[in-house]
This record gives C-alpha cells, sequence and structure tokens, in this order.
C-alpha cells in the first residue's frame, strides 16, 4: 500500500514515515499541500495521505478540498494528523473530505488504530 506524508515539519514526517514502514506501507512525503497535489497529478494517488493542516504555500484544508475537487482522486483516503485540536476545526475537514482525524501529539498505536478503522491495516 502506498503512503503520502503531507506536514511541513521534516521530523514530523520521519516520524510518521517510520510508523506507517512499520505497519506495511510503502510512503513518499511532500512539505506542503501544493508540493503533495504535484506528486499526486505526476506519481499517481496513494491509498491514504496523512496530511498536516498549518503549512505554507497550501495547507492541509486545501489540499484536501483540492484534491476532493478532482474526480480521478476522490477514491483517496485522508487523514488529517494535526494540531488543530478545536471541534470546529475537526468538523470542517470532515466536511471536505477528510475520512479520519488525529490530534497531535499521538502515539504510534493512535496511528495504527486509525488506519485499522479506515480497514487500511489490520486491527
Amino acid at each position: 500500500m502506498q503512503a503520502l506524508v503531507i506536514d511541513d515539519s521534516r521530523a514530523m514526517r520521519s516520524i510518521l514515515r517510520r510508523v506507517l514502514v512499520e505497519l506495511g506501507f510503502e510512503v513518499s512525503e511532500a512539505a506542503n499541500g501544493q508540493e503533495a497535489l504535484t506528486h499526486v497529478v505526476e506519481h499517481g494517488a496513494p491509498d491514504v495521505a496523512l496530511v498536516d493542516w498549518n503549512m505554507p504555500v497550501m495547507d492541509g484544508l486545501q489540499f484536501v478540498v483540492e484534491l476532493r475537487s478532482r474526480r480521478e482522486f476522490r477514491g483517496v483516503t485522508l487523514m488529517m494528523v494535526t494540531t488543530e485540536s478545536e471541534h470546529a476545526q475537526m468538523v470542517r475537514a470532515l466536511a471536505a473530505g477528510a475520512h479520519e482525524y488525529l490530534v497531535k501529539p499521538f502515539t504510534p498505536d493512535a496511528i495504527a488504530a486509525k488506519l485499522a478503522l479506515l480497514g487500511l491495516v489490520a486491527a
């Protein structure tokens, strides 16, 4: 399975990459939503994208909205992984097309549990 980690923090991308690789994913990375969108267009849709909200150039919510606007990418599973913890933000992300929402900081088990809930890894 293919995963795309989208976060402007190199350290956070590294942490998420490690967790995903341990769960059996092949992982690509992007530092912002625009870079991620370019990656998806050029390399094809991943099975899942883990998306930070607060990034320069194109934030995570804009990425979700843009990806969902393109028919060929509507099947990508999107999970927000962000510090945005307000209920209203969660509702906005889910309404825009994200499937799950995980607030930082998180544990590797929390990532695995969300991916299991989405049917992407064994529970």
